[in-house]
């Protein structure tokens, strides 16, 4: 061998006939099976191989080739695995030039199939599996860094290449470690014999090396593969292949794995849920971490492609839910639904974690984009048709939303309120906190938690409680920006009203109670300056006179839960603005309602089985707080303390519309100018014209005492009135108004009798005959 080695260096010409004599010798000691002689000439060949580095090895190195697959074509295991060594040598050689004609279109055949072999010798299938994945990794090796070699990146080639890796990285045993990318591949001492290590270590290495261009060839064997072995279900693998594929690729090539796996989840809208989830939390795993580099222009595409879906899992559920009256379809039926049910919830968590990982300025476009998709009664939803889902349907995917958007906006941080909660996100938000489900109401509040706490502060407050010591719970918080009193002074009522309606919901547990606390304790924290300090005072306390009052015949234990609720924030109120005699004032009615009044505090009131009184003594001063004694612990410098003798009315917006709702101030701003006429008895509308009744009209004296008078009683029937009789007393005026309106209509409509004078008579009364408008003569002059 050393002669011929120096006889090969010495006459580089000779080398190609020296590789067609090798090879002639070892082609014909193949087929008579003299396997020791075949062994001596693939050692020389690779000797002569690695000792050559010039122009004219290129002959040589086809005829190398051509033993090789000679090699691989035998079917001899240990013939194959020589080939396959003496290939991986080659592979390994830089060469200087590249080949313009040379093809590995048979070595890749070849090694796929010696990846999938299936002998029946356990430790021999092993082997040519493992020579097969090395072979692979040569090919790769020696095609991905040659521009002239770009054919390798071909669909019909990664068609072989990708699942033969897939196939063996399938094995159980080593599906604990393949999928970690923290954990290197083939780290134990028979790494390079385990063929699932080998395969992956080969698949990073192929994709790794995947340029722009030749990504979807790569990804879509794989979604095939797993498409063909049934392996959405359960998903472990491919989650584990996904993470490997996201974390191999470089990162600017993430968007078109999300493409892909979209594309997939589209082609598979039909198919079973449980194969459906698989797909989205494959999904997940991989926006997860395309998240945290680029992920291209595809953000609002992933959201929307999964809203779709999302919507058409709940139509897969109802439809199910709505073919369940048959006996034999029950428990089918509950199966099929709690599987759409998994669906729904892996849908949610894609979008939740997508969104929670992105920036802050992308987090703001995509809850403006999930806000725009969820369903409000009274406005136009052009993604989510509620009238064919129904009312089950739409509440399903109102609350699927809501609960995702918490998981979007928990994080969020903004530096600006006008910024977080511009009016196109605030406003279907609180028309959704006007709706009678006590569900939706709490996922509202969750949100503005998220969005308006920039400083954490939720977890000290979490439920309803009088606070002894407000100063231990070590608040953090900021003095408050322009902005946020801009944003305020503009909004401020808007919140101020979604939190007195909230309270008087009958449906409210002790949930929605701990949440409407929240609430007012993180606007204290975040958003408070003097004036917003005033108005949360005169708000609580038009809760406690809206209990009191009970004009609305709320249950007593909403009214006890008002109660509660004043009592555990004007105490969290007193301490965090540090006035004294705020607080002292506040201290006594508390101490007083513990000994007589208990069920008027939130550790009694939430508690099971707290007995509840029959109605609230409203008499009893003491145990409620005074408008007075408030405005007197801070007529001190920096509050303006006359705006708490102004009762604290809601404001009117479009939202009562949208919530089939209609509040007593709405209905007096509509209604008081057209009933102050009618408002007297019909006696005194019949009263007799006398002299003393002229002379009262031309006395114009007191009429200005006459009209305030008037207006007043107005305004107090529309106040204190029951709903019911209010309503009632519209409605009777409104059925006069459309029976006047269709006697006038009959009268316009009846056609004059016809000139004939044809009359019918029927039931003994006389009846014209009918005549079209546009067959009765009109008079010269009526007709313009």
């Amino acid at each position: 061998m050393e002669k011929l080695t120096f006889y090969a260096v010495s006459a580089p010409e000779k080398l190609d006939r020296i590789g067609a004599y090798l090879a002639e010798r070892l082609s014909r000691d193949v087929v008579r099976h003299r396997y020791g002689y075949v062994v001596i000439a693939m050692e020389a060949l690779d000797q002569l191989l690695m000792a050559c580095h010039s122009q004219s090895i290129k002959p040589f190195v086809e005829s190398f080739l051509h033993m090789v697959a000679k090699l691989l074509e035998s079917r001899e295991p240990d013939l194959q695995v020589l080939g396959t060594n003496s290939f991986v040598k080659f592979a390994n050689i830089e060469e200087d030039t590249p080949s313009y004609h040379r093809r590995y279109d048979f070595f890749v055949s070849q090694f796929s199939a010696m990846c999938h072999s299936t002998h029946e010798d356990a430790e021999i299938r092993t082997r040519i599996r493992v020579a097969g994945i090395k072979g692979l990794q040569g090919v790769v090796r020696k095609t991905v860094n040659d521009e002239l070699q770009a054919i390798i990146w071909e669909p019909q080639h990664m068609d072989k290449l990708i699942p033969s890796m897939l196939f063996n990285m399938q094995d159980a045993e080593d599906l604990d470690r393949v999928g970690h990318p923290s954990t290197p591949s083939g780290a134990g001492p028979d790494g390079e014999e385990n063929p699932a290590a080998l395969a992956e270590s080969c698949f990073r290495e192929l994709l790794g090396r995947a340029a722009y261009g030749n990504m979807n060839n790569a990804v879509r064997p794989v979604l095939v593969h797993l498409d063909n072995h049934r392996l959405w279900e359960p998903n472990e693998f491919a989650v584990s292949c996904f993470r490997i594929i996201m974390y191999s690729i470089q990162a600017q090539h993430s968007h078109h794995v999300i493409q892909q796996v979209l594309g997939h989840l589209d082609t598979h809208n039909k198919n079973t849920p449980r194969v459906r989830a698989g797909i989205v939390q494959v999904l997940l795993e991989t926006v997860a971490i395309a998240a945290k580099g680029s992920v291209g222009p595809t953000v609002l595409e992933v959201f929307n492609t999964l809203l779709k879906h999302l919507r058409m899992s709940v139509d897969f559920e109802l439809g199910e839910s709505s073919r369940r009256n048959s006996a034999s379809s029950v428990s089918s039926g509950r199966g099929k639904e709690s599987e759409e049910r998994i669906v729904q919830n892996a849908i949610i968590q894609t979008i939740g974690f997508f969104g929670g990982n992105l920036p802050d300025y992308q987090r703001a476009e995509v809850m403006m984009f999930i806000m725009g998709k969820v369903p409000v009664y009274g406005t136009s939803c052009h993604t989510l048709d509620t009238v064919k889902i129904g009312h089950q349907g739409t509440k399903r995917i109102q609350t699927m939303l809501l609960s995702s958007l918490i998981m979007v906006t928990s994080g969020f941080k903004s530096k600006t309120m006008a910024a977080a909660l511009p009016p196109p996100f605030l406003d279907p938000l609180f028309s959704i906190s006007l709706m009678e489900d006590s569900e939706l109401r709490q996922l509202v509040l969750e949100i503005l938690h998220n969005i308006i706490d920039r400083h954490d502060n939720r977890a000290k407050l979490r439920g309803i409680r009088i606070i002894p010591n407000v100063a231990a719970l070590k608040i953090k918080r900021e003095k408050i920006s322009k902005q946020d009193v801009a944003f305020m002074k503009k909004h401020g009522q808007q919140l101020y009203r979604h939190i007195y309606v909230g309270c008087k919901e009958e449906d409210n547990v002790q949930k929605n109670f701990e949440l409407l606390f929240t609430s007012l304790a993180v606007l204290t924290i975040e958003l408070a300056n003097e004036d917003v300090v005033i108005d949360l005072i005169r708000l609580a306390l038009a809760l406690q006179d809206m209990a009191l009052a009970n004009e609305e015949n709320m249950p007593m234990f909403i009214r006890c839960g008002i109660m509660a609720l004043v009592a555990a924030y004007l105490n969290f109120l007193s301490q965090m603005i540090a006035n004294p005699p705020f607080c002292q004032h506040v201290s006594k009615v508390i101490e007083l309602r513990n000994m007589d009044t208990p069920y008027l505090l939130p550790e009694h009131v939430f508690r099971d089985k707290c007995p509840l009184p029959e109605s609230l003594d409203k008499d009893d001063r003491a145990l409620y707080f005074q408008t007075a004694d408030l405005a007197e612990c801070l007529s001190g410098p920096g509050y303006n303390a006359e705006r708490l003798s102004v009762p604290y009315i809601p404001q009117v917006t479009d939202e009562d519309r949208l919530t089939r709702r209609k509040s007593f101030v709405d209905t007096i701003s509509l209604q008081v100018d057209i009933l102050t006429n009618n408002l007297p008895d019909k006696s005194q509308l019949a009263e007799e014209i006398t002299f003393e009744t002229l002379k009262k009209a031309i006395d114009t004296t007191g009429l200005e005492e006459q009209q305030r008078e008037k207006r007043r009683q107005v305004m107090e029937k529309f106040q204190k009135a029951p709903f019911e009789e209010i309503a009632a007393h519209c409605e009777s005026k409104a059925n006069m108004l459309h029976d006047r309106l269709a006697q006038i209509f009959e009268l316009t409509i009846r056609p004059p009798p016809s000139p004939s004078g044809v009359v019918s008579i029927s039931a003994g009364h006389p009846q014209h005959q009918s005549v079209p408008v546009y067959e009765m003569k009109f008079p010269d002059l009526c007709v313009y």
